[in-house]
């Protein structure tokens, strides 16, 4: 009977502790119920700058603060992905989930950083890529497979910059 009670109790606390972290999910999503929807991809992306990008979407955050998830507009689904980069922007198409698209006139800033969305993988292990979402600034990341390949998109990214 002790054994009962005991899994009885250990099931309903890790219950417990699921509804909780939905429920905080959907409030910080309600919060963020003002923020502009991610753009929709154009049907012409134009030419492709870079040859794909494959890793791990990491998520998006609000820009300088590295551990404010932004769950509003599905940005906040983490998943396997491939970014291309192409004259109207980044697409990053995840798997069972919507694209995050950034256009080429909204990126501000690329970079790499040690972690991004509570995610950290230590130094330059995320290639962060800051753009405009309506009046906010965003920060996005991605995890790549090969790493190698980060300055080359980094120096792509920055040369979109719009001054």
């Amino acid at each position: 009977m002790t054994r009962l009670l005991l899994v009885l109790a250990t099931v309903a606390f890790f219950a417990l502790a699921l509804w909780g972290m939905r429920r905080g999910w959907l409030a910080r999503g309600r919060r963020q119920g003002d923020l502009e929807s991610p753009p929709i991809p154009p049907a012409d992306l134009g030419a492709q700058l870079l040859q794909p990008l494959t890793g791990l979407y990491v998520g998006s955050t609000m820009a300088g603060s590295w551990q404010d998830r932004i769950v509003a507009g599905g940005l906040g689904v983490r998943a396997d992905a491939t970014a291309t980069l192409h004259a109207a922007g980044v697409l990053i198409a995840r798997q069972a989930s919507e694209p995050v698209f950034i256009p080429a006139g909204s990126i501000v800033e690329a970079s790499l950083a040690p972690g991004l969305a509570g995610k950290v993988v230590g130094a330059g292990g995320l290639l962060v890529i800051r753009w405009r979402l309506g009046g906010e600034q965003v920060d996005t990341g991605l995890r790549a497979d090969d790493k190698t390949r980060y300055p080359e998109w980094v120096a792509a990214l920055k040369g979109l910059v719009r001054t």
